[in-house]
């Protein structure tokens, strides 16, 4: 008994108490190595924007750096525990064409962020429609683009599916134009009810003045005329926009007694038995 008791305590001087003593240096390092990078990354942070660059290119400058030194540090606390970092390379062949797929979607969607950075479709801030979201840009990454929507969700969208679709960009231009549509019914003095619009939507709040307003017959149908209410105002504000002008040429139709048509009821058609 005397014996084994002496075998434990050998054992745990010998094996044990140097790899507890090697994951305590790790954390130590883990925990060390973070707060440089962190510090690190806000001084790269202050540097660029002194430099004046634009919000984009140093987040995305900031996500690369701080990638590439958090592997650096994982590198480093391996080595420390006695891993052979070299034997990743074996175990990265063995697993053959599998990691060699996901490498090719991960160095693809890293490519076309560097192209979203070179071409400038968007910007950090700008509202788009893209790879099947829609919202406000909050950061071009490494490999995925973060985008908030309206209804307060996050959505990350690889670089590469981003950059194979169509891009809208709401906020590109300094005013976006508001299209209300109202219609008429035949014999109404169409002349007269374009020029009274346009004066009731000109003083709604949140209406630029150039471009000016317009109200244009956009469409016939059979009902009667449809009037386009044009309005230009400030990227941001193009909902509230044009819920102000729906509203005022609602108000505006009520108050002059007018009745929007009504879509005529669909006969059924008699099927011969």
């Amino acid at each position: 008994m005397e014996a084994l008791i002496n075998q434990l305590k050998s054992l745990a001087l010998t094996e044990a108490l140097p790899f507890l003593l090697k994951a305590m240096g790790a954390l130590v390092l883990w925990y060390v190595g973070r707060t440089v990078i962190t510090g690190f990354r806000r001084v790269l942070n202050l540097g660029l924007q002194k430099r004046q660059l634009d919000a984009t290119l140093i987040r995305y400058i900031e996500s690369l750096f701080a990638g590439s030194l958090t592997i650096l540090l994982l590198l480093a606390i391996l080595g420390m525990m006695g891993v052979e970092t070299t034997s990743f390379a074996a175990l990265l062949a063995a697993a053959g064409i599998a990691i060699g797929t996901a490498w090719s979607g991960l160095l693809s969607n890293f490519a076309a962020g560097i192209f979203l950075l070179v071409l400038r479709p968007f910007r950090v801030g700008d509202e788009i429609s893209a790879g099947g979201a829609t919202g406000l840009v909050q950061e071009i990454g490494l490999f995925a683009t973060t985008i908030d929507t309206g209804d307060n969700l996050r959505i990350s969208v690889g670089n590469n599916r981003l950059f194979g679709d169509n891009i809208i960009n709401f906020t590109h231009h300094p005013h976006r134009r508001v299209v209300v549509k109202v219609p008429l019914m035949h014999g109404v003095d169409v002349p007269t009810m374009m020029r009274a619009l346009r004066e009731r939507v000109a003083v709604v709040p949140g209406i630029q003045e150039q471009p000016a307003p317009s109200v244009d017959v956009v469409e016939l149908t059979a009902l009667g005329p449809v009037l386009g209410v044009g309005v230009s105002c400030k990227p941001t504000q193009a909902g509230a926009t044009q819920a102000a002008i729906s509203l005022a040429v609602a108000e505006f139709l009520m108050a002059s007694g007018y009745a929007v048509p009504q879509q005529p009821a669909q006969q059924p058609i008699a099927k011969a038995s």
